[in-house]
């Protein structure tokens, strides 16, 4: 069994599109005309939120900030396990499964819109995924623990050199059928109120690492790059070469979705942008047209040598293939950064909590985005420091003048179970940046 905490996946639909980036396998595609209501009523609400002109002006500065204009910093809070203390299941009215994942959405939506007040966008929208088999690659991952986003451990798989032979590149296998039949149980409920599209992001995040220490286990990963370097290489050069036939197999089917609009791109910010897609753009979406993301957070402890030599060179061929780049997640680049920067296409850089904010304002300057992750700690203490959140903030926005400069609260396993914490934490951001 794989924990519904671990995943081999790496193109996987994400957060805002409908159905919370959940598996569908098992899940009647049905709604029931009671629920139908309660989900009018709420999308409703989106529509009107989205209607409002303030939202596109926001979409409009997401447009200019990721073409490297100087504009107002901009700010994200995604609580992210935080969701289920701002709406406790207890909180929702639909009863069937399918209606209560649709009603989580359109209530977190609305709650963003009207109480979080960030720079998301709202939109008239809902994205259905493609029904679709989980990816297989060919070993089977023993977890323990993991509940509610927590620690686990597990068994790795590959024991020896011998076990490689295992794996297998997976198969995307999309049943059509259910997907039409989930489309139009969407659209019949959502008529008139909602665009409903076919949209699955097939997230181009390619967990490089994550993977190869779920084979073999992380701390062994450690001394296989000593002890076994041509075992990491031979592993990493499978997932290289499976992403990539798994990039044609999405092309070839036109199975990709345009990323160049509300989804959220890398580990933070939205992926509004007029240079997506590429000029010659036909009408199927190919890689080329899309924001590509990876990053290497299981290597954070090991010498820019060895990620030379273990890790980017495995990336990059991939990320290549992608018309803008995002790079980094909770990891910090700043001992790395003259190798990330070789990185084609790209754009918006990670700055995780732990990282040197100065060495990086300098070195991204008004040439990348400045993606900066605030600690999310500061959203899960018993008691929410507001003065302690402000100085962070503003050391922050002090650090990064002059750079391309986006806020984003992320990573957050719990909010404290105080709602209202969110909200504040953006309250309080955006006076830190008027007073900049």
């Amino acid at each position: 069994m794989v924990s519904d905490n671990v995943t081999l996946d790496g193109l996987v639909y994400g957060g805002r599109d409908g159905l919370l980036g959940e598996s569908l396998t098992g899940l009647d595609l049905d709604v029931s005309r009671a629920d139908r209501q309660i989900l009018r009523e709420l999308a409703r609400r989106v529509a009107e939120l989205a209607s409002h002109p303030s939202q596109s002006e926001t979409r409009d500065l997401w447009v200019r900030h990721n073409a490297l204009e100087n504009v107002r910093p901009l700010v994200v809070c995604e609580p992210e396990y935080g969701w289920s203390e701002i709406f406790p299941p207890s909180a929702l009215r639909c009863g069937g499964r399918l209606a209560r994942k649709w009603e989580l959405f359109l209530r977190e939506e609305i709650h963003r819109g009207a109480e979080l007040l960030d720079d998301s966008v709202i939109v008239s929208e809902l994205r259905v995924p493609y029904v679709r088999d989980d990816l297989d690659w060919g070993v089977t991952i023993e977890t323990t623990g993991g509940e509610h986003g927590g620690a686990f451990t597990w068994d790795a798989p590959i024991k020896s050199v011998e076990d490689i032979d295992r794996l297998r590149v997976p198969e995307i296998s999309v049943d059509r059928e259910r997907t039409e039949f989930l489309l139009n149980v969407a659209r019949e409920t959502f008529d008139g109120l909602l665009d409903v599209r076919l949209a699955t992001r097939w997230t181009p995040l390619f967990p490089m690492t994550k993977n190869l220490a779920l084979f073999r286990g992380l701390e062994q990963t450690m001394f296989d790059m000593i002890d076994a370097p041509e075992l990491v290489h031979r592993i990493m050069a499978f997932e290289r070469d499976a992403y990539l036939a798994m990039l044609d197999r999405l092309e070839d089917e036109d199975l990709l979705s345009p990323n160049n609009d509300g989804a959220y791109v890398g580990s933070g910010g939205y992926g509004w942008s007029d240079e997506l897609p590429q000029p010659d753009f036909g009408g199927v979406v190919r890689a080329a047209d899309l924001w590509g993301h990876s990053e290497s957070q299981e290597t954070v402890s090991v010498s820019p040598e060895m990620f030379a030599e273990f890790v980017l060179p495995y990336q990059i061929p991939i990320l290549e293939r992608f018309g803008l780049n995002c790079y980094g997640c909770c990891e910090p680049l700043d001992a790395r950064w003259h190798l990330v920067e070789t990185i084609p296409n790209l754009r918006r850089v990670s700055v995780a909590p732990r990282s040197d904010r100065a060495f990086m304002a300098e070195a991204l300057g008004g040439r990348y985005i400045m993606s900066i992750k605030p600690d999310p700690a500061d959203l899960a203490m018993s008691c929410f420091d507001e003065k302690w959140v402000r100085s962070q903030l503003r050391r922050d926005l002090e650090a990064a003048r002059g750079c391309r400069i986006e806020l984003i609260m992320k990573d957050n396993h719990t909010i404290g179970n105080e709602p209202e914490r969110a909200a504040r934490w953006v309250r309080i951001a955006r006076e830190e940046i008027d007073r900049l």
